[in-house]
């Protein structure tokens, strides 16, 4: 049985390549290894004859430590329409086990540090003893930082 998590996460997108550098950045993740044999997925998909112009396709990033979902991108022409019915959290906070005031603060902190990498700040919640940001990650998606 594999100790990789049981589910992955995909990701309609314009640019695999940029948006796995980004949520691999934002989430502490790592690339994908290439297939046992392989030093390099260049490598991989020369030998498998998948023509240059294709390479950007998909990209995938995992969790270091095999804990979080395999999270797949793959490239699609068609253009997002609106609000994610599906978003990401980033708990990169320590949540309730901290007063508020704390809690905003790393929070902020983390935002500052995803913003340097290419996502946009959208508003905050801020309500009932509750913190988070919604970000805008560089292709539009929403997430939320908490």
């Amino acid at each position: 049985m594999s100790s990789r998590p049981p589910i992955q996460v995909v990701f309609d997108c314009k640019d695999p390549d940029r948006l796995a550098r980004f949520y691999a950045e934002a989430l502490h993740y790592k690339f994908q290894d290439p297939p046992q044999g392989y030093k390099t997925w260049e490598q991989w998909l020369r030998e498998q004859r998948v023509p240059e112009a294709e390479w950007n396709s998909a990209s995938a990033i995992v969790d270091p430590s095999s804990k979080g979902p395999r999270i797949y991108f793959q490239r699609m022409d068609t253009p997002k329409l609106s609000k994610n019915r599906l978003h990401i959290d980033m708990n990169l906070s320590e949540g309730s086990r901290v007063h508020l005031e704390t809690r905003k603060k790393q929070v902020d902190s983390e935002v500052d540090r995803i913003v340097e990498l290419g996502a946009k700040k959208d508003h905050e919640l801020d309500e009932n003893g509750e913190y988070c940001v919604i970000m805008l990650d560089p292709e539009g998606n929403e997430f939320c930082v908490q």
